[in-house]
C-alpha cells in the first residue's frame, strides 16, 4: 500500500492514504497509525486510535454506498500527524471531509481491477 499505486491526501491531524484492493473480503478496509515517536505514552496512542476508529464508524455511511455503485473495494490507511491530542469532534469532521473526498475521486470499475506495476 505504501510501496506505490495508492493515492493520498492531508486534513490535518489525518493523512488519508488508500488504495483499489479488488480481491479484498469488506468493501473497505481500514488501518489506523499512531507513532510512538509523536506519543510515547500507549495510552494517549490507544486514545488516538479509539477516535479515529469511532468517527470513521460514525461515518462511513458517507463512502460505503458510492464503493458499492462502483462495485471498488478500499483498503484506507489513516495516519494521525498532530503532535498533541486533539477534540473528537475536529478529528470526526475532517473525517466527513476524508469520506466525501474519497468517494468523489473513487475509480471506475475497469481501473479498480487493474494491477498495480
Amino acid at each position: 500500500m505504501f510501496a506505490g499505486g495508492s493515492r493520498s491526501f492531508s486534513l490535518f491531524p489525518l493523512r488519508v492514504v488508500y488504495l483499489p484492493v479488488p480481491n479484498l473480503e469488506a468493501q473497505a478496509a481500514i488501518l489506523v497509525s499512531v507513532s510512538k515517536r509523536r506519543f510515547k505514552r500507549a495510552v494517549k496512542r490507544n486514545r488516538v486510535k479509539r477516535q479515529i476508529r469511532e468517527a470513521y464508524r460514525l461515518n462511513k455511511h458517507l463512502l460505503l454506498p458510492a464503493l458499492a455503485e462502483k462495485s471498488c473495494r478500499l483498503a484506507i490507511a489513516f495516519i494521525y500527524l498532530a503532535d498533541e491530542l486533539v477534540e473528537s469532534s475536529l478529528i470526526e469532521e475532517r473525517m466527513k471531509t476524508a469520506m466525501n473526498r474519497i468517494a468523489e475521486r473513487l475509480p471506475d470499475t475497469e481501473d479498480a481491477q487493474k494491477p498495480v506495476p
